[in-house]
């Protein structure tokens, strides 16, 4: 999938969980700046596995520290 559908539909995504549009930068991090309790968190992998038809297990949740490390998992996982 290319970078920039990747970052159209993470975009999405951030914003279907609350997280205002001024924001989603990709420095960002997703638990402490943007994603602010547990529920959250997991809303957001939630729509993030629908949306990118991509399986993420526990393991590698501490790969998805901030907006951009989000967008290079995605990168290396969806076809």
């Amino acid at each position: 999938m290319k970078q920039e559908r990747i970052r159209r539909n993470l975009y999405k995504v951030l914003r279907k969980t609350g997280v205002p549009r001024d924001l989603i930068i990709e420095d960002a991090a997703l638990q402490e700046e943007l994603l602010k309790d547990d529920l959250d968190l997991t809303c957001f992998l939630f729509f993030l596995e629908t949306k990118f038809e991509v399986e993420i297990e526990n393991s590698e949740l501490a790969k998805l520290y901030s907006v951009g490390s989000t967008i290079e998992f995605l990168q290396k996982h969806c076809a």
